[in-house]
């Protein structure tokens, strides 16, 4: 399993810039993993698209204002995303920073709105370890200081709309630092359409990190490893997914993080587990799927994990055959842009 098995040409203005006027607007790639066929749709199909009785399971987390930028006490510039917080008593964070100069263990940094962070430590990684303090709740006043964390594809600095666009309806739990870009698609109006199809939908949390963006830097993919990730599993939501399963119901994941959660949680008797961890799953082609029968997903980055992960649910060939049929239809990449049902 070699990265360069997993490329595609895409032309640069497919990568959609700015979300779409309607969240619900976008276009729907459909493939049947049993017949290999494509067929295209609007977003606004999904509902009459899934069967009734199917559980749609979401990502509920909610992304962070994480990008922070401000300046050095020596007054040069620099640039703070917030990854994790590891100690909440004391405010501390495991962050990526960039600046001219790298930032050394006992620089102080000053950001908008009093945020001030002080660098504690250095990991292997490249990342730092910085305590933060401020003149009141922290979360609030991050609200205010903090930009939207936009991938790097997206060429352009965040804006007031991305605030809410980069954001899914049902974000809940703080936590991510890029959105689950499956669920921008969705709107109240659209559960209101799969609740009268009888779909029912839970919800899981994965706090989404920055390995999401970073490159594979090895060519032999199973030498990869992934960043953890934080995961919860609730237990009201593992016991419909275990009752649904039991009674021949699909599971439907909504996006890639739905899927490595769900089947990192299965036990060995294909029991979803409840409860909460880290996960570092890395999905390649061969690996079993033991929960997930349907996938929700947008298109993804050439040689990335996700390409890589869809590949294994719906095959090599399929998804690059049908990645070529989007391409050639003009359809929308990446996190603004459309997305694909695989049955």
């Amino acid at each position: 399993m070699l990265l360069t098995e997993y490329n595609f040409d895409l032309p640069q203005e497919l990568i959609a810039q700015q979300p779409l006027g309607d969240r619900s607007a976008s276009r729907l790639l459909l493939l049947n993993r049993l017949n290999r066929k494509i067929a295209h749709h609007h977003f606004s199909s999904l509902p009459g698209l899934l069967r009734e009785g199917d559980l749609l399971v979401r990502n509920e987390t909610r992304v962070l204002p994480a990008r922070l930028l401000g300046r050095k006490s020596s007054g040069g510039q620099v640039e703070v995303l917030l990854v994790r917080q590891l100690d909440a008593s004391r405010n501390i964070w495991r962050c990526m920073t960039r600046s001219s100069k790298p930032v050394r263990v006992g620089c102080l940094l000053e950001f908008p709105q009093g945020i001030c962070g002080e660098v504690i430590d250095a990991e292997v990684d490249g990342q730092r370890l910085l305590r933060f303090t401020c003149p009141g709740d922290f979360f609030e006043l991050l609200e205010q200081a903090g930009h939207v964390p936009l991938p790097p594809y997206i060429r352009r600095e965040d804006h007031d709309l991305d605030k809410d666009r980069y954001q899914t309806v049902f974000a809940n739990n703080p936590g991510a630092v890029a959105a689950p870009t499956a669920g921008l698609h969705f709107t109240e109006k659209t559960f209101d359409a799969l609740a009268a199809r009888n779909i029912d939908v839970c919800g899981v949390t994965l706090h989404v990190g920055p390995g999401t963006f970073l490159p594979v830097r090895t060519e032999n993919l199973p030498d990869h490893r992934m960043h953890t990730e934080f995961y919860e599993v609730p237990e009201e939501t593992a016991e419909r997914i275990n009752a649904a399963r039991a009674d021949g119901r699909r599971i439907v994941a909504l996006g890639t993080t739905v899927t490595r959660t769900l089947e990192y949680a299965v036990n060995d008797q294909g029991l979803l587990l409840a409860g909460q961890g880290e996960t570092d799953l890395f999905i390649l082609p061969g690996f079993k799927f033991r929960v997930v029968d349907a996938l929700i997903t947008n298109f993804h980055l050439p040689k990335s994990t996700l390409l890589v992960l869809a590949s294994a649910f719906a095959g090599r060939d399929f998804i690059l055959q049908a990645y070529r049929e989007a391409v050639d239809h003009g359809y929308r990449f990446f996190s603004y842009g459309d997305c694909m049902l695989i049955e």
